[in-house]
């Protein structure tokens, strides 16, 4: 069973939908990616799967508990987490405390669970008591995905931690992203850079106004034409799930 199914999923901000009867899902230990062209729904789908926006027809489904409909703080209770892009920490408050609030609910030790999450960032180790707004934006994007483990997530969504930093702290995102799914956890990420996220994912989703387009592992969809997909194209196909090989046209 997958950590995260999300079947038939349609949400939006308003009356028209952004997003139409999309299904996805994540296991433990596995990295998904969501790539498209802007405007293709993909932070749409990530906030309507957490709760954030409500969702017209689907459902969602962590760890086999079904929360469709949930508030957000109930489904983050369930098991999953979210990273946003922006606003992902606390500014005013070190690395540790940004944690502590992270893991207000956690029915563990504390002390022990932020040494076990720093465990696996250990960049952040080396800084506990620095400020969250001191640190650079790759930093604090990581601080926002350590804080997202706190509770133990089954599942963790990240939109887009990438977006606007400096290459050299890209590569340090990705590998914190492996890291986090090296852990147990089952990871969904937004990213526009269609390379990176090929390289870094175990399976890949392609959003196009709203639908998917195309699914697979890296080397699948890597066999398609992604660009004639982003501009509205056919391609050649969508790919079906593992044990339906065949591919099919759109």
């Amino acid at each position: 069973m997958s950590a995260l199914q999300a079947e038939g999923v349609t949400t939006g901000y308003g009356s028209v939908p952004v997003v139409s009867n999309v299904s996805m899902a994540a296991s433990s230990g596995e990295v998904v990616v969501l790539v498209g062209p802007n405007g293709a729904g993909k932070s749409t789908f990530l906030k309507g799967v957490f709760g954030l926006l409500r969702h017209t027809t689907g459902r969602v489904v962590v760890d086999g508990l079904d929360v469709s409909g949930w508030p957000p703080h109930r489904v983050a209770r369930s098991g999953m987490a979210y990273v946003p892009q922006v606003s992902n920490t606390f500014p005013s408050m070190s690395v540790t405390e940004n944690l502590e609030i992270g893991g207000f609910a956690a029915a563990v030790d504390l002390r022990q669970r932020i040494d076990e999450v720093l465990a696996i960032f250990p960049d952040l180790a080396r800084s506990p008591r620095a400020k969250a707004g001191s640190l650079s934006g790759g930093q604090q994007n990581i601080l926002g995905m350590a804080r997202s483990l706190m509770l133990s997530p089954k599942v963790v969504l990240l939109d887009e931690p990438t977006a606007g930093l400096a290459p050299k702290y890209v590569g340090t995102v990705w590998e914190q992203v492996g890291r986090m799914a090296k852990a147990g956890t089952a990871v969904m990420v937004v990213e526009q850079n269609v390379e990176l996220a090929m390289r870094h994912s175990d399976r890949v989703y392609v959003l196009v106004a709203g639908r998917v387009r195309l699914q697979g592992t890296p080397e699948e969809v890597r066999r398609h034409d992604l660009t004639a997909l982003f501009l509205g194209g056919a391609g050649r196909g969508v790919l079906e799930p593992a044990d339906e090989q065949p591919t099919r046209p759109i």
